[in-house]
């Protein structure tokens, strides 16, 4: 929609200029316009593409935001914003503000193709980070670390020639050292590892049944609170969870709780499990308990997840209240 009359004779100078390549006097024109009319995004757009021409990204980024500021519907705004943050290599800030503009048009191809060739980059950029990450971690001895990291970089990255190099030199290494550990493991560590191996194969009855042989093994030797009791107990209860065996996670949970009662995956999981089987109060309680706790302690997906559930629990009990009144 077209500014004031002034303001538009401003912008015309101010295209004549761009199309010359005099970007400063296009700059002060489009400046003109604004202070007359700031509410016209074009003016600020138009400004923010001068000062791409300058490689002056800092003020490529504020009238981008200006730009937005006038019309949040105006997808170009987001579009100057994003490639000002990408300059500043401000990475994360330009997804955002792409997303920002998908969420106005989901289908403008400038945004899409922007954040599918950012998301390579960054892509790259993590796959590198780990391979010099490994690197150090070989020259240091931590071959385990490097092979875990390897293995993050694949799941990036699948063939790539760096991370197989790599791999041939740390797998090999990574795998005597593990079979060595593991002729070390008593009986009951055996069951704990062949549990978590089942787990990890989504094999969630085989896990139940390898973890109870290592808490039966311990409870026989008087460890039923040992760390490995606890871990035991942890990792049965995620295999409770996932198919839905919620009186399994809440005595399990339970057996967490009383070694270690501010455990906050063991309290998660087990406010979730109350409300699986409509005990809602003991569920509330567990879940103010958590938001009781330091925010370093809890993370911030766990204090949102409980957050959310405190109010979804609140409401669930006012409503239990109401009915028996």
């Amino acid at each position: 929609m077209p500014g004031h009359p002034r303001a538009e004779a401003f912008k015309a100078e101010g295209n004549k200029y761009f199309k010359g390549g005099d970007y400063k006097m296009a700059i002060a024109k489009y400046k003109e316009a604004t202070s007359i009319d700031p509410n016209v995004p074009a003016y600020w757009s138009n400004m923010a593409a001068c000062y791409e021409k300058i490689s002056a990204y800092d003020e490529m980024d504020d009238a981008a935001r200006s730009c937005i500021k006038a019309d949040k519907n105006f997808v170009k705004g987001y579009f100057r914003l994003a490639t000002a943050l990408k300059a500043k290599n401000d990475l994360e800030g330009c997804i955002k503000a792409l997303e920002s503009g998908l969420a106005v048009d989901s289908k403008n191809n400038d945004l899409k193709r922007m954040k599918k060739d950012l998301t390579e980059l960054q892509r790259g950029e993590t796959v590198a980070a780990y391979i010099r990450k490994c690197e150090e971690q070989t020259a240091n001895g931590d071959i385990p670390g490097a092979y875990k990291t390897l293995e993050l970089a694949s799941r990036l990255d699948a063939g790539n020639p760096d991370i197989e190099r790599m791999m041939s030199r740390v797998k090999p290494k990574y795998e005597r050292m593990e079979a060595q550990r593991r002729a070390n493991l008593s009986s009951d560590e055996v069951f704990k590892e062949r549990g978590d191996d089942a787990f990890k194969n989504a094999q969630f009855e085989v896990a139940i049944e390898h973890y109870t042989k290592c808490l039966d093994g311990l409870k026989r030797r008087g460890q039923g609170q040992s760390d490995l009791a606890v871990k035991a107990h942890s990792n049965r209860a995620a295999c409770y969870k996932q198919i839905s065996n919620f009186d399994g996670v809440i005595e399990d949970c339970t057996a967490v709780l009383e070694v270690d009662p501010e455990n906050v995956k063991a309290l998660v999981r087990r406010a979730q499990a109350f409300e699986g089987v409509e005990r809602y109060r003991f569920a509330l309680q567990d879940v103010k308990t958590v938001l009781a706790m330091p925010y370093a302690k809890v993370g911030k997906s766990n204090m949102d997840m409980c957050n959310m559930m405190q109010h979804r629990l609140n409401r669930t009990v006012q409503q239990l209240k109401a009915g028996n009144c």
